[in-house]
């Protein structure tokens, strides 16, 4: 069985174009915990996420995984991390199980229709497997997207702005997704100008200031 997961933040710091965005940032999350990242436009919030993932470099300080720093363990790192931008990252040629099928290919795995067709009848997407995605309306496209968490066993989720065209009750679905998750003893890291409880677990707050 593995260790419960921990991911820290040792005094990060984060530039952009000449301007410091954030520094000294310090934390920890544990297993079964989800960090709210917060603060006003332009603060550094995305580039926070964006560190974590691995996509931009670390300006200031260092991230740790289970204690080590992530540059130091890339590999081992991205098969616990499942990432998930504001933009959705589907390819508008392809149906949507092919999209799926995809997505987790890229992370070394495989699924079979059995699997996606719970996926997608839980993110209210049946009937839809065989659909172009470029078919699909803005909310639907954004649940195919959201779906990957669900086929991940990645045990850290960094999300940025998840809510994004999303109904009230997608808003819920997916809510309901991440407090599974946690209850499982995985991660989250979610940045949201959308304020959405977690089940009854309470967020970790980080507000990032302006310098």
């Amino acid at each position: 069985m593995k260790t419960p997961p921990t991911l820290t933040f040792a005094k990060l710091g984060c530039s952009k174009g000449g301007r410091q965005l954030f520094k000294n940032v310090d934390c920890t999350l544990t297993a079964g915990h989800w960090l709210y990242v917060a603060g006003v436009n332009g603060v550094g919030k995305t580039s926070l996420l964006r560190m974590v993932c691995g996509l931009s470099s670390i300006g200031a300080g260092d991230i740790l995984w289970n204690g080590v720093p992530i540059h130091a363990q890339a590999d081992a790192y991205h098969q616990d991390l499942c990432y998930l931008g504001h933009l959705n990252g589907l390819q508008e040629s392809m149906t949507v199980e092919e999209n799926l099928t995809f997505i987790t290919a890229l992370a070394g795995r495989t699924i079979g229709p059995g699997q996606t067709q719970k996926v997608l009848t839980r993110f209210g997407l049946r009937g839809r497997s065989q659909q172009l995605v470029r078919h699909l309306s803005q909310g639907q496209k954004r649940r195919v997207a959201l779906s990957r968490l669900a086929l991940s066993p990645a045990r850290l989720w960094v999300l940025d702005e998840p809510y994004v065209a999303m109904d009230e009750a997608g808003v819920k679905m997916l809510a309901d997704l991440i407090a599974d998750h946690l209850q499982r003893g995985g991660l989250a890291v979610v940045t949201s100008h959308q304020r959405v409880p977690i089940g009854d677990i309470p967020a970790q707050m980080l507000e990032l200031q302006v310098l």
